[in-house]
């Protein structure tokens, strides 16, 4: 057996081997391991971006690896880079050199990340979306602002120029206060209004109480200044502000006349257009040796006495000479006198002028005037025996006109009645079965037989 001290120096010795050798392992001296401790820069330390940190303790899940040696492990490598890296020392090993990030100007290193990591504020024209135009509202807001305005203004004008006709001629001591009896739509009292507005360029005015006639109705038709769109049209076609009086004379105030003046053109298509001009007047040219209405003027009436008669020299003088024409007359559109009007009442005198501005108002003074004046003319004229001779022969060859005109219209309504029945019958047949049919003509056979035998009369003899 051996010597059991001889054995224990034995294991001392390779103890102190194993240590000495362990010690002294390439790469891993013991007086090194303080100065590698000291010179780890801590700043330098950051994880590498690629490889994820795990906790298994087989970093090498291969199963076919070799097997681990028996000589003792080194302290386990770190991901870190170090600042004093020889690559010398180690070979085979990949060398990993994770990139920096700046803090103030970071990189992305991940070229499929780009366009997730575009900021929303990115500067790029192409990805900013462009900024919104409000073009289209802020016309439409302005055109709006402007009709409210415009709508306002243009209200207020038409009422000015309205009370501005009302304050001059039917006001106190006006022509129409001194001729009527009874202004307005009241009962006459002085809180009675005069003026009827029916819309924002319709106003009517009403008198009545006075001679020859029943009543008296002006209607002041004005532009459409309140609309916006009307006022731009204006623009391109001008268009005038109106009035029309319409006096209703009584029955039997006013002889046979038919009488129309306007300017030649107007006045051609009133004979052409209006009814009673066209069955008893004429176009009348001027007479010789007598004052007469300006050139511009023309006349329709049904004979040359009733245009004398009517168109006098105070007329004349006054607005429809010559040189009275320009200044006083030039507002005329129409007069027009019939007793066979083709309306509610036949007796009526009418006349239509042009409403000047609000300002301007009496410049239609004497026109306004005319109205009276040919209520007491027509009132006190009588025709004479032999033009009431034509007048009537004329009146009596138009009412049998009329009479001839009412009998066709009548019998035309009459045969289209007994169409329409002939072809609701047929209609009505055409929806009969074939028996129903057979039925109905062995009736008719038997109407026609019964109606064509000879009628015979039975007398009782004596």
């Amino acid at each position: 057996m051996a010597n059991p001290k001889l054995l224990c120096v034995f294991a001392v010795l390779c103890i102190f081997a194993a240590v000495h050798a362990d010690s002294h392992f390439e790469g891993f001296e013991a007086e090194d391991d303080d100065f590698e401790e000291s010179s780890i820069d801590p700043a330098s330390l950051r994880s590498p971006p690629s490889q994820p940190l795990t906790t298994d303790p087989n970093p090498n899940p291969n199963p076919q690896s070799p097997p681990t040696s028996d000589l003792p492990k080194s302290p386990p490598t770190t991901t870190t880079a170090f600042d004093f890296w020889d690559d010398d020392e180690f070979e085979g090993i990949p060398i990993e050199h994770p990139t920096s990030h700046s803090d103030t100007d970071p990189l992305p290193t991940d070229p499929k990340s780009v366009d997730n990591t575009t900021s929303p504020h990115n500067d790029n024209p192409q990805n900013a979306n462009p900024p919104r135009s409000f073009t289209i509202e802020i016309v439409c807001g302005s055109f709006l602002v402007m009709f409210a305005i415009n709508y306002f203004t243009g209200k207020r004008e038409n009422e000015n120029i309205a009370l501005s006709w009302a304050a001059q001629f039917a006001a106190k001591d006006s022509i129409f206060e001194k001729n009527f009896s009874l202004l307005g739509i009241g009962d006459g009292g002085d809180d009675s209004p005069l003026l009827l507005k029916e819309g924002q360029t319709t106003f009517k005015f009403y008198a009545s109480g006075r001679r020859y006639c029943q009543g008296l109705l002006a209607t002041l038709e004005l532009k459409s200044r309140h609309d916006l769109i009307a006022r731009i049209y204006n623009l391109i076609i001008p268009t005038r502000d109106e009035i029309t009086f319409e006096v209703y004379m009584n029955d039997d105030a006013m002889d046979h006349v038919v009488f129309a003046m306007a300017r030649k053109k107007a006045a051609k298509a009133m004979h052409k257009d209006l009814r009673d001009l066209q069955r008893f007047a004429n176009l009348l040219s001027p007479p010789s040796g007598r004052k007469w209405v300006a050139d511009d003027l023309a006349v329709v009436s049904e004979s040359r006495e009733v245009a004398s008669d009517l168109i006098t020299d105070a007329v004349i003088d006054q607005v429809f000479g010559d040189k009275a024409f320009e200044k006083f007359g030039k507002k005329l559109i129409s007069m027009h006198f019939s007793d066979n009007h083709p309306g509610r009442h036949k007796k009526v005198l009418l006349f239509k002028f042009v409403l000047p501005s609000a300002k301007n108002m009496a410049d239609m003074t004497r026109l306004v005037a005319l109205v009276p004046y040919y209520i007491d003319l027509i009132g006190r004229y009588k025709l004479s025996s032999q033009a009431r001779s034509k007048t009537e022969s004329a009146r009596q060859k138009v009412a049998q006109e009329a009479l001839k005109e009412l009998r066709n219209a009548q019998q035309e309504a009459m045969q289209r009645r007994k169409a329409e029945r002939k072809k609701m019958a047929e209609e009505a047949e055409g929806k009969l079965s074939a028996e129903a049919i057979r039925k109905k003509e062995a009736k008719e056979r038997a109407r026609q037989m019964k109606k064509a035998m000879p009628r015979m009369k039975m007398t009782r003899g004596a």
